[in-house]
């Protein structure tokens, strides 16, 4: 475990190699879980600024769940969430020509159409983050990739040699700032050097 201010970060988000294969995995982390992807409480307010922007690039069985749940919910085990299709695919995400599921809310910013990327969840997986129950200060950063959706992405991550934390250094930066990122880049650096 490394210790940066009040984060607690697994040894594995340094150790551990992972690049997402989306030829392999088709987006699945899109789809397969127990809820929608978590919202922190100011992305609740970037959905209901932005979603005019997000819409057209919604499917119609998205903008149906949207209607019928909202454009968040809140759960009793992960807090606010999307809402999903069928207790399914997010009801943000479409498919592509190839299959491959897609953020609605990440091709409306990759097309300048908003300034925020997608939920920080997203972003970051599969890292996950949670704050500690004992202490509210106190968060927790654990790798916790899905172990058939995410083994190509394992494979491709060892085959390139690309460390957790590299792979995922601009949402690293977007949600603990570059001071953080390059702390934790500095401590992998120092590991590794045995």
């Amino acid at each position: 475990m490394i210790v940066i201010d009040n984060i607690l970060v697994s040894d594995d988000v340094l150790s551990e190699q992972f690049v997402c294969d989306l030829s392999k995995c088709k987006g699945g982390c899109c789809e397969d879980g127990d809820a929608g992807a978590p919202l922190m409480d100011e992305e609740l307010k970037e959905l209901q600024k932005n979603f005019d922007a997000i819409k057209p690039y919604l499917t119609t069985e998205g903008l149906k769940a949207i209607e019928q749940q909202g454009k968040y919910i809140y759960d009793k085990s992960f807090g606010w969430v999307t809402p999903t299709i069928n207790n399914a695919i997010c009801a943000y995400g479409y498919r592509d020509t190839n299959g491959i599921i897609k953020c609605g809310i990440e091709q409306a910013y990759n097309d300048g159409k908003l300034d925020w990327k997608k939920p920080v969840s997203c972003h970051l997986f599969p890292i996950k983050t949670e704050k500690s129950r004992l202490d509210k200060d106190l968060e927790f950063v654990n790798y916790v990739p899905r172990e058939d959706l995410c083994s190509a992405a394992c494979k491709l991550g060892k085959k390139l040699k690309v460390p957790v934390y590299r792979f995922l250094k601009e949402a690293i930066i977007r949600k603990y700032g570059t001071d953080f990122y390059q702390s934790l880049e500095a401590t992998a650096e120092h590991m590794h050097k045995d």
